[in-house]
């Protein structure tokens, strides 16, 4: 499993186009006064999922008692698994490995809960950002056009979040309602976890999510600086937004993210700078940094699963 993952990694970030001259790019802007930021942003990498690691182990307490260490390697070992997968989804599975083989699949219900919790912030403050930069965007010839566009996705997005959060607040409820059709009640006992989880603890995941896209934000805006893409602190957390709010509707595998992040970058950070190879940069930077490294230790950690379980 652990070869496996290993050269799949290895594999996918060989094809990806002119990947070394951006990394080369990266090391020449941060090599002199840049350099503290730039590790900086690796160093915020460790806080983003250590916070995801001490979200899931509240998130698992009702189902079993994950010490935090369990945590951070389950974490990791699912970004290993997601990278070739369609949206991630493969963490589920990634991440359930350091539990005990009887609870996994309730496990990956709470995966899942953690997961939205995070697309729910994605989803309101991408929804803020584009309020935000609506102005930008019409004042923009190359993109103009795209302003009704922009429109219709905020007014989806907007009433897409608040049918979130009322399933989010209420998957107890769902989950009864399911348990009484016959056919399907045997597969709905999995999720019976979700009923036994209380508003505290949806709460606290929701406030772990925002202290995370927090974070990402952070790193975003340190890594356009080192790179020199001339934006505010201001445009840059609401522009970083709504490109972590494509990112995470629009259906794409981790490892082939990085060509998607590149036009979105281009598209909304174009509307404030003219640094386009500022904008590659960083968002390879980033991508390298958030999802590569992690991926790469996530596959470490396999080595050590039969041992655990």
């Amino acid at each position: 499993m652990f070869a496996w993952v290993a050269w799949s990694i290895w594999q996918q970030i060989q094809q990806q186009p002119e990947l070394g001259l951006q990394l080369k790019n990266i090391w020449l802007s941060a090599s002199g006064a840049g350099m503290w930021k730039l590790l900086l942003v690796f160093l915020l990498m460790f806080v983003n999922w250590g916070l995801e690691a001490r979200k899931w182990q509240v998130m698992m307490k009702n189902l079993t008692n994950l010490s935090f260490n369990q945590s951070v390697k389950s974490i990791l070992s699912g970004i290993a698994f997601s990278m070739n997968t369609p949206n991630r989804v493969g963490e589920y599975g990634g991440r359930v490995l350091f539990i005990e083989p009887e609870k996994r699949i309730r496990a990956v219900s709470l995966t899942a809960a953690s997961s939205f919790s995070q697309l729910l912030i994605t989803m309101v403050m991408g929804s803020a950002g584009l309020y935000f930069i609506a102005d930008n965007i019409s004042a923009s010839p190359g993109v103009n056009s795209f302003r009704l566009g922009v429109t219709v996705l905020q007014s989806v997005v907007i009433a897409s979040t608040l049918l979130g959060f009322i399933m989010y607040f209420n998957m107890g409820s769902m989950i009864r309602v399911v348990e009484r059709v016959p056919l399907i009640n045997k597969v709905t006992s999995h999720f019976h976890v979700l009923v036994e989880m209380d508003k505290r603890t949806l709460f606290r995941s929701l406030t772990f999510s925002l202290i995370r896209f927090s974070v990402f934000i952070i790193q975003y805006n340190l890594m356009l600086q080192v790179m020199d893409v001339q934006l505010g602190w201001w445009q840059g957390f609401w522009t970083v937004s709504v490109l972590f709010l494509l990112l995470a509707v629009i259906p794409t595998i981790a490892l082939l993210e990085l060509g998607l992040r590149w036009e979105f970058s281009v598209l909304l950070f174009g509307l404030f700078s003219n640094n386009s190879v500022g904008m590659y940069a960083a968002a390879t930077g980033i991508w390298f940094i958030n999802l590569v490294v992690p991926a790469i230790a996530g596959s470490f950690f396999m080595l050590g699963w039969r041992r655990s379980v």
